[in-house]
């Protein structure tokens, strides 16, 4: 293991144990409360995350180059399931969202699955096809349909913030692989009045947005959430209240342990907190395009720029979404937030980053 690597790990554990820590502090009133059990969350995160070991072993074992070869029957799998959970019986509801799949009790989004499946198959169409990228007809149409209609289906969940972070490393992706600017720009352009069209469709997006502008002009109803987060974040100063002694975790802000658990590393930990889980992700996001931009291969290359581009558009979304800064959208803090779906496919991830990383070619 390289350099490079090495700090990968090394960083990649240390956000999933300040997350254990935090999902506890965060979740212990609220789980006891509800489930009687203050452990309830932290017991099935730690059950998820010996899942995700598991998966991120497989993922560093495995030959890297049958990824390759199998990209294109990884990806039918998984629309296959984002099928599969879109029919009653087999998709699990759960506020107005048919998103899940249940397996004993767990369940498993595979909307997680679909933003790595759809970064490893674009990487190995657009390495076999890397001369062709800037013909419409031959390169980019077949990659963009693909890529379209794997967001499409998540859209249809609905789940438009995952929808985004899928469409964007497509982007991206497509961006490093040679094809025009102003091919991108029309395609950019295209999604615009989709969005609009998405957002007039349900009442629940335009109050999202509207709240975003001005969160304090309906503090007790669609901008609450906002405004318990930023007084959790303005009420941990420079050192924090200290670990387990927020007080917004306490039934104020909603979704504490999963999509605003940043806003609780804030007002625990303080700015020093936030600075130092911000210093994290910033060296994990470097080092990761360090190891891609060093390998020659071109779809190894590319796989891993697809990880780390899609690592860093969550973290960007997440913490912009906790700070004000976005509108709300629900995309988990990689590794911190609870979220078993989200925890096992980015620990898979890693994974088959540190595989490429050990198995390529490896420039100095």
């Amino acid at each position: 293991m390289n350099r490079d690597a090495k700090i990968v790990f090394l960083t990649v554990s240390l956000l999933v144990m300040l997350g254990i820590v935090m999902i506890y502090s965060t979740s212990g009133v609220y789980a006891h409360g509800v489930y009687g059990n203050s452990m309830f969350f932290a017991k099935k995160h730690l059950l998820y995350l010996c899942v995700g070991m598991v998966a991120a072993l497989a993922c560093m074992i495995v030959p890297a180059r049958s990824v390759q070869k199998n990209s294109g029957y990884i990806l039918a799998g998984t629309i296959l399931i984002l099928l599969a959970v879109l029919v009653p019986g087999i998709g699990t509801e759960s506020g107005g969202a048919r998103r899940w799949m249940r397996f004993f009790g767990f369940g498993f989004q595979p909307s997680e699955l679909a933003k790595f499946a759809i970064i490893i198959y674009l990487a190995d169409f657009t390495s076999r096809k890397r001369y062709l990228m800037h013909d419409v007809r031959r390169g980019l149409l077949p990659a963009t349909l693909v890529l379209v209609f794997t967001a499409g289906l998540v859209f249809l969940e609905p789940d438009m913030g995952t929808s985004i972070a899928i469409l964007f490393v497509g982007f991206i992706m497509l961006f490093i692989s040679g094809v025009k600017l102003k091919h991108l720009g029309l395609m950019a352009a295209s999604t615009i009045p989709v969005f609009f069209l998405a957002v007039a469709a349900a009442p629940y997006r335009m109050r999202r947005i509207i709240s975003f502008l001005d969160p304090w002009k309906d503090a007790r109803g669609s901008g609450f959430q906002l405004v318990q987060s930023y007084l959790a974040l303005g009420s941990g100063g420079l050192f924090g209240v200290g670990l387990g002694v927020s007080k917004q975790k306490l039934f104020y802000l909603p979704e504490s342990h999963t999509d605003f658990i940043f806003a609780i590393i804030g007002e625990e930990l303080g700015f020093l907190g936030t600075a130092a889980t911000l210093l994290l992700f910033a060296t994990l996001i470097w080092f990761s395009f360090r190891i891609a931009f060093k390998i020659k291969d071109v779809f190894f290359s590319r796989v891993a720029f697809g990880i780390a581009g899609m690592i860093a558009f969550e973290v960007v979304v997440n913490i912009g979404v906790s700070t004000g800064s976005l509108p709300t959208k629900g995309l988990p803090l990689p590794f911190i937030s609870y979220g078993g779906s989200s925890l096992v496919c980015h620990l898979a991830a890693v994974g088959l980053l540190l595989n490429i990383s050990r198995s390529a070619e490896y420039e100095d």
